[in-house]
């Protein structure tokens, strides 16, 4: 198969709010945001080492962990196998990121793979820079726009729990938070630690399609932003990964900090990562742009 080939349009999407026809916004998802970002503004009043310490650690699990690992390497591309257990456990971390349950994450990070940059995109910055951040988040979507994606984890009775029970996880960690360490934990530890998460993975939809470098011989707008990665254990590789798909490794360079990759290295050496994917250096010498 031939490589594929540049974008015909390749403009900077806008700086705009941006909108998309036939949606609407989901007004209980945009209050939940809305409450949290106001409950951060109590966070300088209500610090102490402790309940940083929690937002941090819970920052590591959910994001790391739960969708950097599971959702969307393990998940969505399938570029290693790990126990049922693992995988179990790993998702349910994602489940406390503030990002929706697995099903709903795969499915539509699925879509965003099959129409990246296009109309069809369910987050391109195509419609302007703060739809691809947060506003296509508060919109309801059309799940059955999605069904020619495989549905794998449907067919499973914990993502299916998951799924139908999911408000109910991240708002019992809240309530063992401030039953532990009261509103300094409850503020760090829930309000704090989601916001940080919820921009620091929108930034992989908006910034890194629009600044960055773009290595590779793509399709599309992704661009490799480091800014980014600082924050996304290895997904601000955004460029390797649109160009790499299937790869458990995002940071192809020794120097791209990964991790993300380095968790996996990890698990594969004492035997519990399987069938670790990785880019031929045939598909990276076609991609390559030098």
């Amino acid at each position: 198969m031939d490589a594929p080939t540049q974008p015909k349009r390749m403009v900077e999407p806008p700086l705009s709010l941006g909108k998309r026809k036939g949606t609407k916004i989901d007004k209980k998802l945009a209050l939940l945001i809305f409450i949290l970002h106001l409950l951060c503004v109590f966070a300088p009043f209500q610090i102490n080492k402790a309940a940083v310490s929690i937002c941090i650690i819970l920052y590591i699990i959910t994001g790391l962990f739960g969708v950097t690992i599971s959702y969307h390497r393990n998940l969505s591309h399938k570029s290693f196998k790990l126990p049922k257990w693992l995988e179990y456990l790993f998702a349910y971390c994602g489940v406390h990121a503030f990002q929706g349950n697995p099903i709903a994450w795969v499915n539509t990070h699925r879509y965003h793979h099959q129409f990246v940059d296009t109309e069809k995109d369910p987050h391109s910055p195509i419609n302007g820079f703060w739809f691809s951040h947060l506003i296509w988040y508060l919109q309801e979507i059309d799940e059955s726009a999605s069904k020619m994606i495989e549905r794998d984890l449907e067919k499973q009775t914990f993502y299916r729990f998951l799924r139908k029970t999911y408000i109910y996880h991240p708002i019992a960690l809240a309530v063992i938070l401030y039953s532990i360490g009261g509103a300094p934990f409850f503020i760090w530890g829930t309000c704090v630690r989601m916001v940080i998460n919820l921009h620091a993975i929108s930034s992989a939809n908006s910034i890194c399609h629009m600044w960055g470098k773009r290595p590779w011989k793509t399709n599309n707008l992704s661009t490799n932003n480091w800014v980014v990665n600082l924050l996304l254990f290895g997904e601000g590789w955004h460029s390797n990964h649109h160009a790499f798909e299937y790869s458990a490794r995002l940071g192809i360079e020794w120097w791209q900090f990964d991790p993300g990759w380095y968790v996996i290295v990890f698990l594969q050496a004492i035997g519990v990562a399987t069938h670790v994917k990785l880019p031929s250096q045939t598909h990276m010498q076609k991609l390559a742009k030098d």
